[in-house]
């Protein structure tokens, strides 16, 4: 883009911490925005010491959600840590935050002084629950959004309890959508000159992924049941949204089923989805022609109640491949399916690597570990993904970019206000 990225220019105030919030900032990091990271003096972000693997390094918790940001020590608990505080949200754009209720207004810093400080600014806040909510006070984590959003009741099989997926919907999801909603307010402010407040609840989030369960529970009201899932024709439903396996959510019955060596590899398994318009090929794919016209296989509604029978034939034609020799071949039938990848296999996947899905950056003291790259793509765009930085290594920078001494700089960092 001639040199220069869509949001070089923009520069946030990264009040954030764990992963929805961070999750937000660094990706505008990628697209060029300046984030100054603002941490506590002496430890910084609490995932700098999660789950470390290597003593002596920031733990990869904190690396993979930093890339490309700039880290400033702050303690503004001080009237100089306030002030320095005054003087950054002057000369910024964006301030995102994932404090407590109230956090911000304790500090000092409520809606009314920040706008009197820099009437353009935007506050895009984090939340467990919207404004008004009766559980606006509740602290909320991953797997707390992922069951208060819908989700978690809607996942897992029909006889076993509520379950929580491995990605994460409650924290990296909620940042996305708080991204879209800061992206939008500053292209507002291009119009009326105003900053304002933007916030996402992660239960919001979460919610907003689980549409098409809210779809069901609908239809489920008015029919008392829903024919695409396993539990039609031959088992009973509630008054709510039951848990369907692995069955898919869009209409197509699908299922997870296992390939070759699935004894010893618990992820020698391929997803595959009966779509109407796919029956012909899949059934030559199957070797069964014969159920291309047969009345009781041909549409989707007679297919259903021996849709597990099915399931077991495919099966019984995958036992003797693997998973990619599986997909190989459903592939030139242009049948939807797809191996199940472990974390291992994504991370040495060349094609991931190739399209910056998935990269390989440099850490001072980590040294090298992969990390998610951009998943949007641009034409005219490859973000550079740099590694995380240290606890208050770009502190007496930005200071010197805010205007002070040499002198004041050196007294601040003898008070420990940075």
């Amino acid at each position: 883009m001639s040199g220069t990225k869509p949001l070089e220019g923009i520069k946030i105030i990264d009040f954030t911490h764990v992963q929805a919030g961070p999750a937000c900032t660094q990706m505008l990091a990628w697209f060029g925005a300046d984030v100054i990271k603002v941490e506590r003096p002496g430890s910084g972000d609490v995932t700098r010491n999660q789950l470390r693997d290597k003593p002596e390094a920031d733990a990869l918790y904190f690396t993979m959600l930093n890339s490309n940001k700039r880290s400033l020590t702050l303690d503004t608990k001080t009237p100089e840590g306030k002030e320095v505080l005054e003087k950054l949200i002057r000369e910024s754009d964006v301030m995102v935050e994932n404090f407590a209720p109230g956090a911000l207004d304790r500090m000092g810093f409520t809606w009314e002084h920040i706008q009197k400080l820099n009437p353009k600014m935007i506050v895009a806040s984090v939340k467990g629950f919207s404004d008004g909510h009766h559980y606006e006070d509740l602290k909320v984590y991953e797997n707390v959004a992922q069951c208060a959003g819908g989700a978690a009741s809607t996942t897992g099989f029909w006889d076993g309890p509520p379950t929580v997926s491995g990605a994460a919907l409650g924290d990296s999801n909620t940042g996305m959508h708080l991204a879209i909603g800061i992206l939008t307010a500053v292209i507002g402010r291009q119009r009326t000159g105003k900053g304002q407040r933007v916030a996402c609840s992660m239960q919001d989030a979460v919610l907003n992924l689980c549409r098409v369960k809210l779809r069901d529970q609908q239809r489920l009201d008015h029919l008392g049941f829903l024919e695409e899932y396993p539990q039609y024709p031959h088992g009973k439903f509630t008054d709510v949204v039951p848990r369907g396996g692995n069955a898919g959510g869009g209409g197509q019955p699908g299922w997870v089923l296992k390939c070759k060596g699935w004894e010893t590899d618990p992820n020698a398994y391929i997803y595959f989805t009966i779509q109407g318009h796919a029956w012909e090929p899949i059934c030559r794919a199957l070797k069964k022609p014969e159920w291309i016209d047969d009345p009781a296989y041909k549409t989707a509604r007679a297919r259903q109640d021996k849709i597990f029978d099915i399931f077991k034939f495919i099966e019984s034609w995958l036992a003797d491949k693997t998973k990619f020799e599986a997909v190989d071949i459903l592939r030139k039938f242009d049948i939807p399916c797809a191996p199940v990848l472990s974390m291992k296999e994504l991370s040495v996947d060349a094609s991931l690597r190739a399209s910056g899905s998935i990269v390989e950056v440099d850490h001072k003291v980590y040294g090298k570990y992969l990390t998610v790259g951009s998943p949007i793509k641009f034409s005219d765009l490859k973000p550079e993904i740099t590694g995380a930085p240290l606890l208050g290594e770009h502190t007496d920078d930005v200071l010197v970019e805010l205007g002070y001494s040499p002198a004041e700089i050196k007294s601040l960092h003898e008070k420990s206000v940075v």
